[in-house]
């Protein structure tokens, strides 16, 4: 098992040393592209320019631009915005425990919702539940994000916001955990159903099919012939089995989410997170912010997948050997 760790944690470095290397190259040594003159604001002089240059080794090698690169984004923290001429990397820390926050709220609600609806519809199967079950996740899966969120909006902050449904409701934004976990969790609750709509319906979908489909292998009728009770074969044997694919789409959904993949949600409720940054960045065509958010989104979903990895080989050991 340690071997197969060791293995994962060095594709994993290669694979982020790859994604830094091509986006370097695609944001900073396309032809016509001059960082430079970005950086220096309008109307820059040649001289300062030739001094912007200078400074950040835009007038050296590929190789060593990358490096000072590299330096500037994550060993001095110095790299600079083009359009608000801050440092980037503050901007994304104090943008991703928004993101964080959102996403692994609702990341939470739609595991135990989807783990729910999805066996319970493979157990109720052949009664009226299980096509009503399915049909809650169908709809759930064909509503758009961002109409919900307007539709939360409109109920919770409007039509009955004086009501004593949502009178608690606070207004949108986003107060840091640290500053009031209370408010923070008020702020967070809608957003975090709204996400959750989805992938609730989706994943409880994907988890009833694989228990079904796992039902009939070889090793469950042997459970059964052994005497284990149904609870037992289904937690002990059936659930875990068809966990795999679970895994899988939660994991590379989860990384997706928190490099950025909750713009729409982080935009309808007015949370400062990631995706809003890097959405305000590629407007702005603000090259620093957008080539340190991918190299960010990257981070997360490189890690995403080596621990969805190791999830499988414990869940399977036969991966170990792969």
């Amino acid at each position: 098992m340690l071997a197969f760790i060791v293995r994962r944690l060095l594709w994993m470095a290669l694979v982020l040393f790859a994604i830094s290397v091509l986006v370097f190259l695609i944001f900073f040594a396309t032809p016509g592209v001059d960082p430079a003159r970005q950086m220096a604001g309008r109307n820059p002089s040649a001289e300062t320019i030739k001094s912007i240059k200078h400074e950040f080794g835009l007038d050296r090698s590929l190789p060593v631009r990358y490096g000072l690169m590299m330096k500037h984004m994550f060993i001095t923290r110095d790299l600079i915005s083009y359009g608000s001429h801050t440092r980037v990397i503050p901007e994304i820390t104090s943008a991703a425990p928004v993101t964080l926050s959102l996403v692994f709220g609702a990341a939470i609600i739609w595991i135990v919702f989807s783990i729910l609806f999805g066996v319970a519809a493979a157990v109720l199967r052949g009664t009226v539940f299980d096509p009503l079950l399915m049909i809650l996740a169908l709809i759930g899966i064909s509503i758009p994000v961002f109409w919900l969120g307007e539709v939360v909006n409109l109920i919770t902050q409007s039509r009955l916001h004086d009501s004593f449904l949502f009178s608690w409701v606070p207004p949108l934004g986003y107060t840091p955990l640290t500053q009031d976990p209370f408010m923070w969790f008020k702020q967070l609750i809608f957003p975090w159903l709204t996400l959750s709509v989805l992938y609730i319906g989706f994943y409880a979908r994907v988890l009833r099919a694989n228990l079904i489909e796992t039902e009939s292998e070889d090793y469950i009728r042997t459970a059964r012939a052994k005497g284990l009770s149904e609870r037992r074969v289904l937690f002990r044997h059936t659930l875990r089995t068809s966990m795999i694919t679970f895994v899988s789409l939660f994991g590379l959904d989860f990384a997706v989410l928190v490099g950025g993949g909750a713009l729409l949600t982080e935009v309808v409720f007015g949370l400062p997170g990631v995706g809003l940054l890097t959405f305000n960045s590629l407007t702005a065509l603000d090259l620093p912010v957008i080539m340190t958010t991918v190299i960010y989104a990257a981070f997360f979903i490189t890690l995403a997948s080596a621990l969805v990895d190791l999830v499988y080989a414990w869940l399977d050991p036969r991966v170990r050997l792969a």
